[in-house]
């Protein structure tokens, strides 16, 4: 396992290596403006569960840690409503630079990223992915051949889906992300809910 691990953490660390250095994103000026950090991932190697978001927001790029502001602290209790460490997790997003003013990342900024995030798939083998939020979705279920059974994500949250990556097969859900429940409080037992169906995928 120790060949494995060092293995593991030399193929992301060459990612943070080659995202700190990545001039060709149209974000990397702004990042290097305002001081911000990329936004690689944190968590376990050998994650059973990976969380996918959309894209790091002003905290986290100050920072330089997915999800650690408000959305961050909503996300831990989720998990810790689903009996889940969040050191046992892995947490990325599909972009991995703040965009200006926190807007949607656009479709050439995703493209640009999504190799990284495919990368880091593969090197950590999670048994489940957990997409956060629409632009996530989208991403995860057309990489995985699950474009054709793609719907908004006010009928997709919760559910789970089954794909085929090149280590096996994995679930795929969808969930809507933390931060609808900052502006709609009523949506946190919507996604408590939701949350649980992680569990049982893994039992």
């Amino acid at each position: 396992m120790a060949k494995e691990e060092e293995k593991r953490y030399k193929a992301l660390r060459k990612i943070k290596d080659e995202l700190l250095a990545f001039k060709e994103s149209p974000l990397y000026e702004y990042r290097i403006k305002n001081r911000y950090f990329p936004v690689v991932g944190e968590g376990s190697h050998f994650a059973k569960i990976m969380f996918v978001g959309e894209a790091p927001g002003r905290n986290e790029a100050e920072k330089g840690r997915p999800f650690c502001g408000v959305s961050g602290n909503l996300l831990n209790d989720l998990l810790l409503s689903a009996g889940i460490k969040r050191g046992d997790v892995y947490i990325t997003n599909i972009v991995k630079d703040r965009p200006p003013e926190n807007r949607d990342p656009t479709p050439a900024e995703k493209e640009l990223y999504a190799p990284f995030l495919d990368r880091q798939i593969k090197i950590i083998q999670p048994k489940v992915i957990a997409a956060l939020g629409r632009h996530a979705m989208e991403y995860i279920m057309n990489h995985f051949g699950l474009g054709g059974k793609l719907e908004p994500i006010s009928l997709a949250h919760g559910k789970s889906f089954k794909a085929t990556t090149s280590y096996g097969e994995v679930d795929i859900v969808a969930l809507y992300h933390p931060a609808v429940a900052i502006y709609n409080r009523n949506q946190k037992d919507t996604l408590i809910k939701d949350f649980r169906v992680i569990n049982k995928l893994l039992q």
